[in-house]
């Protein structure tokens, strides 16, 4: 995030003054309007971006992490610095309070519609030890029992190439891995054909994955339903989907 502070010739007075008068405006604004939920909600939004101005800062500081919790998140090596960085704030968000964080790497990587052995191989090495050292640092600060993390790429991949040495879409497999927040440790789920095609035991769609994750929440996918094209529609689209809670999953 670029240009958090503010401008040197503005002082802390004057930008204190600038707040107080948008907020005598945005309030004398919202007497004028009473009732209007969207208009609390922007305000509100409004009031947490200014906190997160102030806090951002500091997050982004990682000076004070240790040499050593910088090496568990694979910051000493080239091919996994930058990927490491991004896991280390990412727990520097979570031990703040931030609800929801996520991680992409740069561009689209995981589209391995060429060069796919080569490209995963590059990816792996980027990503696989910032990815544990981000579960076992969350642990190790007490952190993973109320944090879900889900790792997931891009698609699955069929198992016949594509073109020379790539690989394209496959939508009836796909693999990824959760830990903390309820889930079990140590467990595999389902498995697919002899030739990796299709999904074939335990089958779980994303509608149940939905479903599950939301579980994990505390929140029920049948009672968050919202007015969609004249009929009350859920996050997981019960109605056609039937989506379900794969209970295997919890612990």
């Amino acid at each position: 995030m670029a240009h958090l502070a503010t401008p040197a010739d503005v002082s802390p007075e004057a930008r204190r003054n600038q707040l107080g008068v948008l907020n005598e405006l945005n309030a004398a604004h919202l007497r004028r309007h009473p009732g209007n939920a969207e208009l609390e909600a922007r305000l509100g939004h409004f009031e947490l971006a200014a906190r997160m101005q102030t806090a951002v800062p500091d997050v982004l500081d990682i000076s004070k992490e240790t040499e050593e919790t910088k090496k568990l998140y694979g910051m000493d090596n080239p091919k996994s610095a930058e990927y490491g960085k991004r896991c280390l704030l990412a727990r520097r968000l979570i031990e703040r309070g931030v609800r929801f964080v996520q991680l992409f790497l740069n561009s689209q990587p995981w589209d391995t519609h060429s060069k796919n052995a080569e490209s995963l191989k590059s990816l792996t090495a980027m990503t696989d030890q910032p990815s544990a050292g981000l579960v076992l640092d969350l642990k190790r600060r007490g952190l993973l029992d109320s944090t879900i993390v889900l790792w997931t790429g891009e698609f699955g991949r069929l198992p016949i190439s594509q073109g020379p040495d790539g690989r394209d879409h496959n939508r009836h497999a796909f693999s990824l891995w959760l830990a903390g927040g309820g889930f079990k440790k140590g467990y595999v789920h389902g498995g697919t054909d002899d030739f990796g095609y299709k999904s074939v035991e335990k089958v779980v769609r994303v509608s149940d994955l939905h479903a599950t994750l939301l579980h994990a929440l505390g929140l029920d996918h049948n009672k968050l339903s919202f007015p969609h094209e004249g009929r009350d529609d859920t996050l997981t689209d019960t109605v056609v989907s039937h989506a379900e809670v794969k209970r295997d999953l919890l612990a």
